[in-house]
């Protein structure tokens, strides 16, 4: 028998300072890699790059709510496939910024 590796996220819908609409983002996670650092790694022009950390668990969830829908759809589990496995693991709280760093603290 196979054993799987299985993450969860959770997801909700939420705004964004300076644009119009909702988007879906993790306010939970388990087994996830939530933020994955490009840092020190060259972009296709062959630069380093030096700021660049992927918020992932946002992005896999904004992608789950493109199919879970916003109104009465119904569809409150979205199975995603194919995503790297990654032996790094952190909580959701680490892609909050500290207050030394947030623009509307």
């Amino acid at each position: 028998m196979k054993k799987l590796k299985v993450g969860i996220i959770i997801n909700d819908s939420s705004g964004r300072a300076w644009r119009k609409g909702i988007v879906g983002i993790a306010i939970g996670s388990s087994g996830v890699e939530v933020l994955l650092n490009l840092r020190g790694q060259k972009d296709l022009y062959g630069n380093a790059l030096e700021i660049t950390e992927v918020g992932r668990v946002d992005e896999i969830a904004s992608a789950a709510s493109l199919l879970m829908g916003q109104a009465n759809e119904g569809l409150p589990v979205i199975i995603v496939r194919g995503i790297p496995e990654t032996s790094k693991v952190n909580n959701v709280k680490s892609i909050l910024r500290d207050k030394s760093e947030d623009l509307f603290r």
